[in-house]
């Protein structure tokens, strides 16, 4: 304030001065007054331009450059603007994260204003819901999904339990099963969060089932059992007999005990470490045990009389070139006899069984059994690998399986970074086979000296 006055001041003595040399005392007189005038034009022109950028975008960066009051005023509201402006953009940056994180959240997302119109939501709830951002943003929720559940369960949320509904993109054949539930926060709005459950409804549906089939496979031979003890307690019975009931009696306890040695082994494949590369096993020393089992099957299974079956298995030149197989040898020989002896169970006599091994152009190996059995209907092949999933299950019980053998293959098969392949023509036999990536293989010759192997 005090240099305003100062130059005020001085511009009125020297317009004074100027006219009292000019004018003479009237002169002094006029030259006050056209120095009032003077700085009310440029206290009034410097506030103009102050309210015309007040008046028009009002951005910082358009602020008028002046001196004096009115320039002090204007430095000070650029000031205030620039940091309310860094404060927005910060404020904006952070809106866009937390948005950006919604987006990213497995579960969908829609926020609700006070009357059930969407103000915004994230691509996985546009995918439960089938939404589209730039259609169905503002419309009324209850507009696009006319399930009367959820319409009943908009008006009168229950926080106690989620509701489950089906996906707009949900088909019989791929069915998909959300939990949704909302909750309120502000004035009014809510929160939709959505879930998709498919999966652990899947996966509880394989536990009841599992125990049941579990309950029904141990119960059948338990009944078996007792009939035969009370038939033993009860009745007076010859050596004969009694020799053909023990025996019936045992075949009954082995099969239970097979059946708890398979729920076993799948139990410590699930919870067991991945198999790594530190064992390094031949896979000939894979498979001559296959093929020594399935001739002593082969011979077990063909009634007397009736014609061998022919089972052809790799050269020992073919197996010595065939290499080494990185994984555990227990599972790999496991597997791999299962799906051998499958094909000798399942082949009548006279019948031919192939094994091969055989490298791929990508540098992996193919396993493969061809049978010439009965063969499987399309419908079978993609449920074999279920649990105690049977095409016939009397035929399956005779030949001693648990329905759990293909199951455990295919669990030793994905530990190993392999693909199990079923091709079938009914009356023509099957071929099931195997794919093992090439970082499971390695040449003989390239065997490290001191690595490990079995």
């Amino acid at each position: 304030m005090f240099w305003r006055v100062l130059m005020f001041s001085l511009l009125q003595l020297a317009c004074a001065a100027a006219g009292g040399l000019l004018l003479g005392p009237w002169g002094v007189v006029g030259g006050v007054v056209l120095a009032a005038w003077l700085a009310f034009g440029w206290e009034t022109w410097s506030g103009q331009r102050v309210i015309r950028w007040l008046r028009g975008d009002g951005a910082a960066s358009s602020a008028p450059v002046l001196r004096g009051l009115w320039g002090e005023a204007a430095a000070r509201m650029r000031r205030r603007l620039r940091q309310q402006e860094q404060q927005a953009l910060a404020s904006g940056q952070r809106l866009q994260e937390f948005l950006a994180a919604l987006q990213a959240s497995p579960n969908g997302v829609v926020l609700l204003d006070p009357q059930g119109h969407m103000e915004w939501f994230n691509q996985t709830a546009a995918q439960h819901f089938g939404l589209d951002a730039g259609r169905d943003l503002q419309q009324q929720i209850g507009n696009l999904l006319r399930d009367p559940n959820f319409s009943a369960y908009l008006a009168r949320p229950d926080d106690a339990q989620d509701l489950v509904l089906n996906a707009r993109a949900s088909t019989p054949e791929r069915p998909q099963r959300l939990a949704v539930r909302l909750h309120p926060y502000g004035e009014g709005r809510r929160l939709l969060l959505s879930r998709d459950i498919t999966q652990l409804e899947q996966a509880e549906a394989m536990r009841r089932d599992f125990v049941a089939n579990v309950s029904h496979e141990i119960r059948t031979p338990l009944t078996v059992l007792a009939g035969f003890i009370e038939t033993m307690q009860s009745l007076p019975l010859s050596e004969a007999e009694r020799a053909r009931y023990l025996g019936l009696m045992a075949q009954q306890a082995q099969r239970m005990q097979h059946l708890v040695q398979d729920l076993l082994t799948l139990s410590r494949l699930e919870g067991s470490p991945l198999p790594g590369f530190q064992t390094w096993t031949p896979v000939a020393a894979l498979l001559r045990p296959c093929e020594d089992e399935a001739h002593t099957l082969s011979a077990l299974l063909t009634p007397a009389g009736a014609a061998p079956q022919t089972l052809v298995f790799p050269t020992q030149d073919e197996l010595r070139a065939a290499g080494e197989l990185a994984g555990d040898p227990a599972e790999l020989q496991s597997a791999l006899s299962n799906l051998v002896t499958n094909a000798v169970r399942y082949s009548p006599a006279g019948g031919r069984i192939t094994v091969q091994w055989q490298r791929l152009p990508d540098g992996g190996a193919r396993f493969a059994v061809h049978d010439t059995g009965p063969g499987i209907a399309a419908e079978h092949l993609p449920r074999l690998t279920e649990r105690f999933y049977r095409i016939d299950r009397s035929r399956s019980r005779d030949t001693g399986g648990t329905g759990l053998g293909l199951a455990i293959v295919k669990h030793v098969l994905q530990r190993h970074d392999a693909r199990l392949h079923i091709a079938s023509v009914p009356g023509q036999g099957s071929v099931f086979s195997v794919d093992f990536p090439a970082g499971r293989l390695r040449d003989a010759a390239l065997a490290r000296p001191g690595a490990a192997s079995a």
